[in-house]
């Protein structure tokens, strides 16, 4: 691509993320339900189920890292629902006429996506604190937590801008990205996978939410970490190549037809 190529696609990305986060800014119920129900599932376990889960460590501690990737799947399922939704309004027909590059209009909702999980998982810490979440990680292991979970919430949300690009509908764009919800569960968000049945217990330990979920709790509060992040970096940056590949070519062969 010429630099001129370059300069142009740029602009239409900019246009683009422009146009994604004021259409986020005004979806409150969107934004509202991405933080209230983590919300509500973190007071839920911590209140009602911790008493009785044995982690080893004060269950609020333990159970947040795995809030924080919760939180990021609903921000992410919700951008496959609002891919669709222009997929589906003539929005994207309108765009065809029009002189932009196709990867610009992705970008723009994965950076409207990361814009809404940074909004909520702040959020989300703080009321964390808030219950007595106790980290101790200083500036740099918050870094790395922060940066790796930048990495998984990019590479979410451009697989759930390529299940918005298939969806025939909002509603079976919720429905595909159904799986970014329900993963965490079956992971080491919430229990010890060792306190899951034998035949369990290799999906939790060997699925990408589990070393994601390991990693922020040893950067957070010093749970050792082996190998997770090694893996837990190949997981999401396989994801992200994978992902942006997918989206890319489902998107240009839709507006091919």
């Amino acid at each position: 691509m010429s630099h001129q190529g370059v300069v142009a696609a740029c602009s239409d990305a900019a246009t683009m993320i422009d146009r994604s986060v004021r259409l986020a800014r005004r979806n409150v119920d969107t934004l509202f339900a991405s933080i209230l129900l983590p919300l509500l599932m973190m007071a839920l376990f911590v209140y009602v189920f911790g008493g009785a889960i044995n982690t080893g460590t004060e269950y609020v501690n333990y159970v947040v890292p795995g809030i924080l990737l919760l939180t990021t799947g609903y921000g992410a399922a919700s951008t496959a629902m609002v891919v669709a939704d222009d997929m589906n309004s003539g929005m994207i027909d309108r765009l065809r006429s029009l002189p932009i590059h196709s990867f610009a209009v992705l970008t723009g909702h994965v950076v409207a996506s990361v814009a809404r999980n940074a909004a909520s998982t702040a959020i989300v810490i703080v009321a964390s604190l808030a219950m007595g979440f106790r980290p101790g990680g200083g500036v740099v292991d918050w870094l790395a937590a922060a940066g790796l979970l930048l990495l998984y919430v990019v590479a979410l949300s451009w697989l759930a801008a390529g299940l918005g690009v298939i969806a025939k509908s909002v509603e079976s764009a919720s429905t595909l990205s159904f799986f970014m919800l329900f993963l965490p569960y079956l992971s080491s968000a919430f229990v010890p996978p060792e306190s899951m049945p034998s035949w369990l217990q290799p999906v939790s330990e060997h699925q990408p939410v589990t070393p994601v979920i390991e990693t922020i709790r040893s950067l957070l509060i010093g749970t050792p970490m082996g190998n997770s992040g090694r893996i837990a970096l190949a997981w999401c940056s396989g994801l992200l190549l994978f992902s942006v590949v997918l989206a890319t070519s489902l998107y240009r062969r839709r507006n091919s037809r």
